[in-house]
């Protein structure tokens, strides 16, 4: 195996998962999200452990990802969260997908494809109340959705909006996009349009906005053991980082002072030095933003990553550590042995969020999983 890797707790993520149905009130359904291959941790097996853990939906983000878990044999509700263009429809219904319907011409143009193949395909209605993406706009979705309903092909089951802001210190717009959606569906109680499955709470609203659960809850990155919500701000449950991004020692050289390290020249050394270099760079998803200002663990000390952070190699300085040599396992982020080096710092270092990071680790990355 490369010695690159990215080790996945599948305990962790169900413990996590475990975690968040404790805040839920009983009858609650839990749609883990596992889009972009499970937060980078591996579609078909995060999904299988999320089953077996008690989730009663999936959601992705792309037609895609459904159809890849029918192939691996997994039958659960599938919702795709995203855009469904109107040609994979009959694919979806077929396949016993439901889809996101976010216009009045996407719903016509999906609509008419499963009919003309013979099909029904199940649909939730999204609803813009803040987010200014994808959805009906609120203020007249009543009127729009009252319309499409009726279209022959859809079977709508579900009716759901998007936080905009749920992670902030001021849950003050979450409020008020709350209240815009509980409208409108209120409205459309009153016209005869009833939905079985009502949502709204992504991760940052499972912990902090109770009254936004309904009847299902959308979980995404506390599966995968990584706060949602804004630096200071606590979380009501303990979670479990679920992925630590390894790599092995390539060669280790000591060099004289003076001499600069990777390109660019942008490091030079200013004493006698150990330089190690990883075999790992950005094609792997280890960001070029790390460059000269990340850290890693060797044996449980943090080392400096020293120049410019390549395609396929790192460097770093491993003079404070005797031990480290060719074959030693470094730490990139994430729990190891002796220590942990939190994603979400790391993504900090570069201006981002750990989402990112983790979604990054590219396929070159061989996942080694752990149950």
């Amino acid at each position: 195996m490369r010695p690159v890797w990215a080790e996945v707790d599948l305990r962790a993520i169900k413990h996590n998962l475990r975690a968040i149905r404790g805040l839920l009130a009983p009858g609650t359904g839990l749609m883990a999200v596992v889009k972009a291959n499970a937060y980078g941790h591996g579609l078909v097996e995060v999904s299988r452990a999320v089953l077996e853990a008690g989730a009663s939906w999936l959601g992705v983000a792309i037609p895609e990802e459904a159809a890849e878990l029918r192939a691996a044999g997994v039958q659960a509700p599938i919702l795709v969260l995203g855009y469904t263009p109107a040609e994979q429809g009959p694919e979806m219904a077929a396949l016993g997908v439901s889809v996101c319907l976010s216009s009045m011409e996407q719903a016509r143009a999906i609509a008419a494809g499963v009919q003309k193949a013979g099909l029904k395909i199940k649909s939730h209605i999204k609803i813009d109340t803040g987010m200014g993406r994808l959805g009906f706009l609120y203020s007249r979705a009543v009127q729009e959705v009252s319309r499409m309903a009726g279209l022959p092909g859809l079977e709508v089951e579900g009716i759901f909006t998007h936080f905009a802001a749920a992670d902030a210190a001021d849950t003050g717009f979450a409020r008020e996009q709350l209240q815009r959606f509980r409208q409108v569906v209120a409205d459309m109680a009153r016209l005869g349009l009833h939905f079985r499955w009502q949502h709204a709470a992504n991760s940052a609203a499972v912990a902090r906005l109770p009254e936004s659960h309904f009847n299902l809850v959308r979980p995404g990155i506390m599966l995968y053991g990584c706060s949602p919500l804004e630096p200071g701000q606590d979380l009501p449950v303990k979670l479990q980082p679920a992925m630590s991004f390894r790599a092995r020692i390539a060669m280790v050289k000591e060099v004289p002072p003076g001499t600069p390290i990777s390109y660019g020249c942008t490091y030079v050394t200013g004493e006698r030095a150990r330089i190690a270099t990883l075999p790992v760079g950005y094609a792997d998803g280890y960001s070029r933003g790390l460059s000269n200002c990340g850290q890693v663990l060797v044996d449980g000390n943090r080392i400096p990553v020293v120049g410019r952070v390549c395609m396929d190699h790192v460097m770093v300085d491993v003079s404070r550590v005797a031990a480290a040599g060719v074959g030693q396992e470094v730490i990139l982020w994430g729990p190891g042995e002796k220590g942990c080096l939190p994603v979400e710092e790391v993504a900090d270092k570069v201006s981002t969020i750990s989402y990112e990071l983790l979604c990054a680790v590219g396929p070159r990355v061989p996942r080694v999983y752990r149950e």
